[in-house]
């Protein structure tokens, strides 16, 4: 009985992996995982590459005729302080002539939450007309948002809006998508959020990557829209 229970321990304990015998196994192991590491940087080396010379401060961005503003995230409605600080630059172009019209994209995949809404109204509050915001409904991820950008609103040539750790992405992204892209990076506090957001971009640019390879559909990708020519249209005040 008690050598049947011992066999039955034997069985249901789990066997860790058995590390490599000898100088040659361990070379070969840490080889592998430097090679794993390699590989698992490449997309974010690919996404670095592409905006090298696309990034640029608000002052000394080329001039567009549209910028576009990712979401970020709402709290109680209201742009989250990194949304804010994308919106405030994209005020700031619009102030210095730099771009005509505001592109915000964003999630508004549910009725009581409407990133696009908010940042409308964050903009028209810091002297944007409303006539030159255009709103991006169906912003879902970043790809989404700049296939969008081209295909429905039309846009050839953006400046692009975002945190530092993410405008690389954008502006790969965005290249990709047929979007001649320049991105402005907007400072903030290197707080928690910040460094989370550097951790994620990491894995993000994973699927950048394949976005850009394969380009896929957006979630949403509907039917062509004129709120971009319109709002170039419009009168400035």
């Amino acid at each position: 009985m008690r050598d049947r229970a011992r066999r039955a321990a034997a069985v249901l304990r789990p066997r860790l992996p058995r590390l490599p015998r000898g100088v040659r196994g361990r070379r070969r192991a840490v080889q592998a995982v430097m090679a794993g590491c390699v590989l698992a940087m490449l997309p974010s080396t690919w996404t670095h590459a592409v905006a090298a010379d696309r990034l640029h401060g608000t002052a000394d961005t080329p001039p567009a005729e549209v910028a576009v503003v990712f979401g970020a995230g709402l709290w109680n409605g209201r742009p989250t302080p990194y949304l804010a600080r994308r919106l405030d630059a994209a005020a700031e172009l619009y102030r210095t002539g730099k771009v005509k019209v505001v592109l915000v994209t964003g999630d508004n995949s549910r009725t009581e939450y409407d990133e696009p809404g908010a940042m409308r109204t964050y903009l028209t509050g810091h002297g944007v007309p409303d006539a030159h915001i255009v709103s991006d409904h169906a912003g879902f991820d970043t790809w989404d948002s700049c296939v969008r950008a081209r295909e429905i609103f039309g846009v050839e040539r953006a400046v692009l809006i975002s945190q530092g750790f993410h405008i690389r992405r954008a502006v790969a992204l965005c290249q990709a998508a047929g979007v001649d892209s320049y991105g402005v990076g907007v400072d903030d506090e290197h707080d928690a959020t910040w460094y989370y957001g550097g951790t994620r971009e990491v894995f993000a640019a994973g699927k950048a990557a394949l976005d850009a390879a394969f380009k896929p559909e957006p979630h949403f990708l509907g039917p062509k829209e004129e709120g971009v020519p319109r709002a170039l249209g419009a009168p400035r005040d």
